[in-house]
């Protein structure tokens, strides 16, 4: 399964983001972009389930995240 995770943070927090980010497993990308997000993640994982674990449990808690919003690829 792979999802896009697009990104609010805090101002001026995107770079601190990005990079705790890429140490978490299962990120496959993450790009600081224009725009209404300030970040794009790429997720993957064998289920839609195991996406939404490690957005909960890993993304979510990351200091500096405002808001996110996940969009599931099909």
């Amino acid at each position: 399964a792979k999802a896009f995770i697009l990104i609010e943070t805090a101002v001026g927090r995107a770079r601190e983001v990005a990079a705790a980010l890429r140490q978490l497993e299962g990120i496959k990308s993450v790009d600081a972009v224009t725009g209404p997000y300030d970040v794009i993640a790429i997720a993957e994982a064998e289920t839609l389930n195991d996406i939404g674990d490690l957005v909960t449990e890993k993304v979510h808690p990351i200091s500096g995240i405002s808001r996110t919003v996940t969009c599931l690829s099909i």
